[in-house]
């Protein structure tokens, strides 16, 4: 592969490991001075239109009614619910290192709901999902989780819609290019605001200077980098290497938490980590490392 070539697929991997998997911490600093649906819509808001400005301005055209549409929706599943969930739940004291491992389980549901669209799952797959479970159940046995109910539940429910999202999304015409990512961070910012006003949050006061830099680096290299990173090696490399964030992003939240925020992990949720990112190497790179036996049908005796 020419240096040409490398040097954006490493700089892609980098958004994805790092950016990605530094977003849970930046979102636990904002989430001390703004309330968490408003600096979710604020993000992704201004994200879309940073990129939207950007397509119109370089020539790109606005997709037909029905892709446009399709792409709000996709917007709503995985930023405004899958990625606004996480916030709130943030906001209610689930350390980002928690919040990181508990989204590390998506791939295990993406296969779940791939299944009933369909798509052929190997007993390996169904292996690591369950052991995925294992952890899921292990990790809200003890802990910073079994005394936050309804911030673990929150995030699940977000990763669920993120997994269900991404599914559906592959099966229905969206615009190409960054345009689809921008219609999708439009639609999040809208909705995530709108139930900001609905749920009667409030500024207080305003939001410190780290609470700016926190959302200001959430929309630039959390969401219109990253994403667009993601989608350049969706189009670039296997599967595989696409989806190993899943499993790169906890390890990196929960050194940053740890290490920076004063976050601390029990045994138990140390041990649930390295069973959830088993579980999901398993789903995402065992068609790789176990490939299936190739199935032999004899030929027809000739006539």
């Amino acid at each position: 592969m020419h240096f040409r070539q490398v040097l954006p697929l490493i700089g892609a991997l980098f958004a994805l490991y790092i950016i990605w998997g530094s977003t849970y911490f930046v979102i636990r600093i904002g989430v001390e001075s703004w309330p968490p649906f408003m600096m979710a819509g604020v993000r992704f808001l201004s994200a879309g239109i940073l990129l939207m400005a950007f397509l119109l301005i370089t020539g790109h055209k606005l997709p037909r009614l029905r892709p446009l549409l399709n792409a709000a929706l996709i917007g709503v599943l995985l930023l405004a619910v899958g990625n606004g969930f996480v916030t709130v739940a943030e906001h209610q004291n689930v350390p980002s290192g928690i919040a990181a491992v508990v989204v590390a389980t998506v791939p295990l549901f993406t296969l779940c709901f791939s299944h009933f669209f369909g798509i052929q799952t190997r007993k390996l797959e169904w292996m690591g999902i369950a052991i995925g479970l294992a952890g899921i159940i292990l990790l809200n046995s003890g802990g910073n989780l079994s005394g936050n109910p309804w911030g673990a539940l929150m995030i699940l429910v977000g990763s669920l819609s993120w997994a269900f999202g991404s599914v559906y999304g592959s099966r229905i015409e969206l615009p190409t290019g960054m345009m689809a990512g921008a219609i999708e961070m439009l639609a999040a910012g809208l909705v995530l605001l709108t139930t900001s006003v609905l749920s009667g949050e409030r500024m207080t006061t305003l939001p410190t200077v780290q609470g700016f830099m926190a959302v200001g680096y959430l929309a630039i290299f959390g969401s219109v980098i990253a994403i667009n990173a993601y989608m350049y090696l969706i189009r670039n490399v296997s599967p595989a290497i696409a989806t190993s964030y899943a499993y790169v992003n906890p390890v990196v939240a929960v050194l940053l938490g740890t290490g920076f925020g004063g976050e601390h992990l029990s045994s138990i949720e140390w041990l649930a980590l390295g069973i959830i990112i088993m579980a999901v190497v398993l789903v995402t790179l065992g068609k790789y490392l176990l490939p299936a036996r190739p199935v032999i049908s004899p030929c027809e005796a000739e006539k």
